[in-house]
């Protein structure tokens, strides 16, 4: 099976609806996919529909936004229970607070550069986790920047004078929230240093520690010799290993089933979780 485990759709910040993004994977040959948005579930019931309907397999899942030492640390959660009440509060926190510094930013650029919130929040769809690529979106239109890409590169970069910085749990609290919710929770790109600082091999040890169950490996954002190594860790640490698109529709340069993951570590994630189950045909 052809199975691609991080996919974004407009219930965050990517720019297709659930259901579009499950037509490209029919399109892209794929057997299933995991629809991983930011700190939402809200994608999840049009994604499985759309799935049954075209006859792939449909894994819910969440990106869980999280910090290790000051380090962003983005975690996939696989098969969470989305009503557990302790996971819930964590990420609609953060959605909240995502939303007070993606205005703060934009007052921040406006001063230098002709935007409005009025300009980004058009770019956000109904409930969505409002997020810096919206902000890219909007100065994307305006004629600011190319692409999200040079956005990223320059006004959004985390270096940047504009940036702000967003709530978000401990990285070790949000693998046990995980846990708790009966999920599964694995490490997305934790090698990616062209998007900023990474963590040390010490801090994903001790995520292993407190349940931290995969990472990672396959993502277009990581060098061979960073995936040699991540494959040598998780090795070492008891990990099982993923690959992936981190699919955002037109948003990124990634493509939709470019990196896939071995059906057995899906059988490994299954056996695992007690939250949501896999939506089969």
């Amino acid at each position: 099976m052809r199975l691609d485990l991080h996919v974004h759709s407009s219930a965050s910040d990517g720019t297709q609806p659930p259901a579009a993004v499950v037509a490209d994977a029919e399109m892209a040959g794929l057997d299933g996919l995991a629809l991983t948005d930011h700190d939402t579930t809200a994608g999840w019931a049009e994604a499985a529909a759309a799935a049954l309907e075209a006859g792939l397999l449909f894994v819910p899942g969440v990106e869980v936004s999280t910090q290790a030492n000051g380090v962003s640390v983005h975690v996939l959660a696989y098969l969470p229970d989305p009503a557990d009440p302790a996971l819930a509060a964590e990420m609609e926190r953060t959605r909240a607070d995502r939303l007070t510094r993606a205005h703060r930013m934009v007052d921040l650029i406006a001063v230098d550069h002709p935007i409005t919130w009025a300009d980004v929040a058009s770019r956000v769809e109904p409930g969505a986790t409002v997020g810096r690529p919206h902000i890219a979106d909007a100065m994307v239109e305006l004629g600011l920047v190319a692409n999200r890409d040079e956005a990223f590169a320059t006004v959004l970069h985390s270096r940047s004078r504009y940036h702000v910085r967003h709530y978000a749990p401990g990285a070790e609290l949000a693998v046990r929230l995980i846990r708790g919710a009966g999920g599964v929770p694995v490490m997305a790109h934790p090698l990616a240093a062209r998007r900023g600082r990474v963590v040390t091999d010490g801090v994903i040890a001790a995520l292993a520690a407190a349940g931290l169950a995969g990472v990672e490996v396959e993502h277009r954002d990581h060098e061979p010799a960073e995936r040699e190594h991540l494959r040598g860790l998780a090795a070492e640490l008891g990990l099982f290993t993923t690959g992936s698109s981190d699919y955002h529709g037109t948003g990124k340069l990634n493509r939709i089933g470019e990196n896939l993951t071995d059906p057995a570590v899906l059988e490994r994630i299954e056996a695992e979780a007690t939250g949501a189950r896999v939506v089969r045909p």
